[in-house]
């Protein structure tokens, strides 16, 4: 027999309750504003620490990143190429060092106006999102550059030697392995889209053909380099992290 408490909804079970933005609190633009500049100015002071701190540590770096070239020779041809070369690396690994302040800076600026069904997702998007990046990180540095190298050094063997300008080689590398971080970044588009319903897995997998046209267009933008071996490579991690943002969404039930 139904009693009084039956029909009691607490507010955890309540519909609208993981629709609500809690400690919802009316701002100003101008407090908007100020927040906004508050949290700039935070996460520009730790870019540039990081990419101090990994300035006076550059030439261990610079090494790390000239080892997939294996015995190539490097060459500086122009007054100062070297040092610019190496404020470069400095701000990509300041940069990517102090990325988790700078995250972090930009979750507290747009947690306020989050529902609670959106912050149940943020922790996973967040979390997913690093480890994607550096997994593309990883596999540019020991899959992609050594392919390249290895193409662009062999095919021109017999005809030239293999002197390179250290400011290009730079620029393919961080070019290469950032973009290549970026497009590892596809499941957790595809994770999103799928929770807030705006996709789902049926209508992501019907879409094989163009996505399959899709990456290697996407792979030849993202390579700096020309030869297909590359962009072919990174084609292929391309269509393997979609079809498995296609697994995870279906797991959400999308």
């Amino acid at each position: 027999m139904p009693t009084q408490l039956d029909n009691i909804t607490s507010p955890e079970t309540s519909p609208d309750y993981l629709d609500e933005v809690p400690n919802d609190m009316e701002m100003s633009l101008f407090d908007h504003l100020d927040e906004l500049r508050t949290r700039i100015f935070l996460s520009l002071g730790a870019a540039l620490v990081g990419v101090v701190a990994c300035f006076i540590f550059v030439k261990p770096l610079v090494q790390w990143l000239q080892v997939p070239a294996g015995t190539v020779k490097f060459l500086q041809l122009s007054p100062g190429e070297f040092f610019f070369v190496s404020v470069k690396v400095a701000g990509y690994s300041g940069i990517l060092v102090m990325s988790p302040f700078i995250l972090y800076q930009i979750i507290q600026f747009v947690l306020p106006g989050l529902t609670r069904r959106e912050r149940r997702l943020l922790g996973p998007v967040v979390l997913g999102s690093s480890v994607l990046f550096f997994a593309g990180l990883g596999f540019a540095y020991y899959a992609l550059i050594p392919a390249a190298l290895k193409f662009f050094v062999s095919y021109g063997a017999d005809v030239v030697e293999q002197l390179w300008s250290i400011d290009k080689y730079f620029e393919f590398v961080l070019l290469l392995m950032f973009s290549t971080g970026l497009a590892f970044q596809i499941p957790i588009i595809q994770v999103v889209l799928g929770f807030l319903g705006i996709v789902s897995s049926e209508q992501m997998l019907k879409g094989w053909r163009f996505v399959i046209l899709g990456a290697m267009v996407l792979g030849a933008v993202l390579t700096p380099s020309t030869d297909p071996l590359t962009q072919s490579l990174l084609a292929g991690a391309v269509l393997g992290l979609y079809f498995g943002g296609i697994g995870c969404v279906r797991l959400l039930g999308k």
